[in-house]
């Protein structure tokens, strides 16, 4: 594809995209205390992907990166998962070890800290990789396919 939209369209897409994953992220790091996780953030880090598609008609040609990003984000997430298998497959071994993600949490309800998730943060972080990657991928390989059927389309026409 090698359409390219209107200079209004593509303006504000270059002033949304920043904004859209800044706040795919946030959903993603802040999934462990807000509704939200690694497939909402995912997903709406993954709208920016069909933004610049219909913005500018093109990606590039990043189809292995984005695939590589899916298979690492799968491979990470069920490495975390089997880390905690000594007690349970799945198994918070972080939560109160301290460091970046092992806080305590107060006595009481977490009143919002964000480091105390233990393993949860990383499995948002691992899903949110993947499900960015592998919507993307869906949306491209969709816009691709469509614009192969527009030009057949055009080519019967004239």
């Amino acid at each position: 594809m090698n359409w390219k939209m209107s200079r209004i369209v593509r303006t504000v897409t270059n002033f949304l995209i920043v904004p859209i994953i800044v706040f795919g992220i946030y959903l993603v790091l802040h999934g462990h205390l807000t509704p939200g996780g690694g497939f909402q953030g995912g997903a709406v880090i993954a709208s920016s992907t069909a933004l610049l598609i219909i913005a500018y008609g093109t990606l590039g040609e990043h189809e292995k990166d984005l695939s590589s990003v899916e298979a690492l984000g799968l491979t990470l997430f069920i490495l975390i998962a089997l880390l905690g298998i000594g007690t349970t497959m799945f198994y918070n071994f972080l939560a109160g070890a301290g460091g970046v993600f092992g806080g305590t949490i107060p006595e009481g309800i977490n009143p919002g800290y964000i480091n105390t998730g233990g393993t949860i943060p990383l499995m948002n972080i691992f899903v949110g990789l993947e499900v960015t990657a592998a919507l993307s991928l869906i949306i491209w390989m969709m816009s691709k396919e469509t614009f192969v059927i527009n030009s057949e389309k055009k080519e019967v026409k004239d």
